[in-house]
């Protein structure tokens, strides 16, 4: 297996800090079923596990090194997201925002999950906010309204489908970055 063959590592953000928030169990529902391939290395990175300062820049705390050192050492993300108020979460935001060199040239998925429109208003805003980092946003999504909608064929379709499109950019965008470091 050559260097770009080698599993792409993935970063799974769990975007969420809520109390009784769904997002971790989705998180890890999608890291397990993204651990079954081959081609994927997926970790989670659970938000509710930081504490970001109450302003940016702040201290460079232990724990904001370590988030800063996992969004750069990551290869790929996968985004997972509820919907709020026709938004992503605050602290997911917070976050995207603490990080700016690490997200650079690598790609982004989403998962997201909510009322009526399956999250797709916060995906739609996400996208915005992680074009201005130098991302690559893939087009499918994993998205539903009920949890027990996971189990269905066309959920377990759409997470293969954003696996290859984010394995497809990673792979090209590690091979560019090793031979082209990003500039901004």
């Amino acid at each position: 297996m050559t260097p770009d063959e080698s599993p792409l590592r993935i970063a799974v953000l769990i975007g969420s800090t809520r109390e009784g928030r769904a997002g971790l169990e989705v998180g890890e529902w999608f890291t397990e079923r993204a651990s079954r391939r081959a081609d994927v290395e997926a970790s989670v990175l659970d938000l509710a596990g930081y504490g970001f300062p109450d302003r940016y820049p702040g201290t460079a705390t232990a724990e904001m090194t370590d988030f800063t050192a996992r969004i750069g050492a990551a290869e790929g993300f996968v985004v997972v997201t509820p919907e709020y108020n026709r938004s992503f979460p605050a602290s997911l935001k917070q976050a995207i925002d603490y990080a700016y060199d690490e997200w650079h040239a690598k790609p982004v998925g989403f998962v997201s999950y909510g009322c009526r429109s399956a999250g797709l208003f916060a995906v739609e805003q996400l996208r915005v906010v992680f074009t201005e980092l130098h991302t690559v946003t893939v087009r499918d999504t994993v998205s539903f309204n009920l949890f027990d909608e996971r189990g269905t064929d066309a959920v377990a379709l759409s997470v293969d489908n954003m696996l290859d499109q984010l394995t497809w950019w990673g792979r090209a965008l590690r091979v560019a970055r090793a031979s082209h470091p990003y500039v901004s």
